[in-house]
């Protein structure tokens, strides 16, 4: 598959035809997540709804994690990439591999033994709790397959490939949701039915992807070598990158479990509209993660002018795409939570409610995740830390504070907007900051 050099030619070009095969394969992974709930919305009724509503925000939790780990370590690969390392590339892949694979399984072991207090924890529903536990018993068990999916998708996207992960995400999904149907209408088997539908997915993708990624660099000759020296550089790019998303959809899962204490209606349509927002503001999400790899690889090249280009052709595609996106969801919100649950008029207006408000400021997550991309490009984790902090605390403390004196449930869905705005007014200040030291040395503001 071709590689896209990054440091060369148009920034605008480069990014959108690096961000086109993540976006088409990220399309395909968010009717992969639609999918379970639809199928279950519209065959299984709303308690198992709810069930897969929570148990996404726990999985969404839990797999922040690994992706974080192997995004983080993608950037140093580009970086190594970029300055022809090819030593301290194999083995910082190598040290990456193990330590990431050593966590999911760890993850995966803990997460299933202790299921019943992590549920009651996050108080999910009653009448939802046994189809939570159905679930995630099984999504949980192919954890390690996600793994090998995210690692060697990470290994090819460092180089500018981002076509060969697309092809597999659409194999995955098509094998997710062929067996959603076949395991809820034609073998009934409940919750379980979308459960072991995913973890078929996981397998299906997860094994090639990495097989092939180990081809791709055999000529770095990529053992199992664990370098201890070099962990310490491999750990602050992964485990930081981690922090920072599993940060991120920690706030997810407190604002889920405030969520939770409504009536299950509420709990559906905050599960339905979760959902349409991943897809909607999908490719904001996904220039921020090629600009991630256009900034690392041209920090590599000891290009900052180039980084500049990059910064503000990301913000103008950003805008562009999340305005026109808001603009759709504020006037079809009703239809597009009927999809899911066509009957439950309670559902359709508790959602519609949601997206026609936090969905409206779609472009201020936008400029988040830019923010995001370009602070894990330059190595500045602590930056991407200190937003996910403002944003998530923001978000968390207001959506407590309103409800507990007594607003409604509207008032958590206006806190998140207010945690997109002030981080975004202080990711545009530390752009302004590094921006002077030309991005290559940018130790603190």
């Amino acid at each position: 598959m071709k590689e896209i050099n990054m440091t060369t030619g148009s920034a605008t070009k480069k990014i959108l035809l690096y961000t086109l095969p993540i976006l088409i394969g990220n399309v395909f992974q968010q009717i992969y997540s639609l999918s379970d709930t639809l199928v279950v919305g519209r065959f299984l009724g709303s308690e198992a709804l709810a069930a897969v509503g929570a148990s996404s925000a726990l999985m969404v939790f839990i797999t922040s994690i690994i992706i974080g780990l192997t995004l983080g370590s993608s950037v140093l690969f580009a970086n190594l990439y970029a300055e022809k390392n090819d030593y301290k590339l194999s083995r910082a892949m190598s040290t990456s591999m193990i330590f990431i694979i050593a966590i999911a399984l760890f993850m995966s072991i803990v997460l299933i033994v202790f299921l019943n207090p992590l549920l009651r924890l996050f108080q999910v529903p009653s009448e939802s709790f046994l189809y939570a536990k159905q679930y995630l018993y099984i999504v949980l068990s192919g954890l390690v397959f996600l793994t090998l999916f995210n690692i060697g998708s990470s290994m090819l996207r460092a180089t500018g490939n981002s076509r060969t992960p697309l092809i597999f995400l659409i194999i995955s999904s098509s094998v997710n949701v062929l067996f959603d149907f076949v395991f809820v209408l034609w073998i009934p088997l409940g919750v379980k039915g979308p459960a072991l539908s995913t973890l078929l997915a996981q397998i299906a993708s997860g094994i090639p992807i990495f097989i092939i990624a180990l081809k791709r660099f055999k000529y770095l000759d990529i053992g199992l070598i664990f370098d201890i020296k070099l962990f310490r550089e491999v750990g602050s790019y992964a485990i930081l990158t981690s922090l920072q998303q599993s940060i991120m959809n920690f706030g997810i899962l407190l604002i889920q479990g405030l969520v939770n204490t409504f009536s299950v209606a509420v709990v559906a349509a905050f599960a339905i509209g979760v959902r349409i927002d991943a897809f909607a503001y999908m490719p904001a999400q996904d220039f921020g993660n090629a600009f991630s790899i256009y900034t690392s690889q041209n920090k590599g090249a000891k290009l900052p002018g180039r980084i500049r280009k990059g910064f503000k052709s990301a913000i103008v595609m950003s805008s562009i795409f999340c305005g026109v996106i808001s603009i759709l969801i504020f006037m079809f919100a009703p239809n597009l939570i009927m999809l899911f649950s066509p009957k439950n008029t309670e559902v359709i207006v508790e959602g519609a409610k949601y997206l026609r408000i936090e969905g409206a400021f779609y472009i201020f997550i936008g400029y988040l995740f830019i923010h995001y991309g370009f602070n894990r490009g330059l190595g500045n984790f602590k930056y991407s830390i200190i937003l996910t902090i403002i944003s998530l605390g923001t978000r968390v403390f207001l959506s407590y504070l309103f409800v507990g004196i007594g607003y409604g449930v509207e008032s958590i869905w206006f806190s998140i907007v207010i945690g997109w705005i002030i981080a975004d007014i202080t990711g545009f200040y530390m752009y302004h900051k590094q921006k002077k030291n030309d991005f290559l040395n940018t130790k603190a503001l």
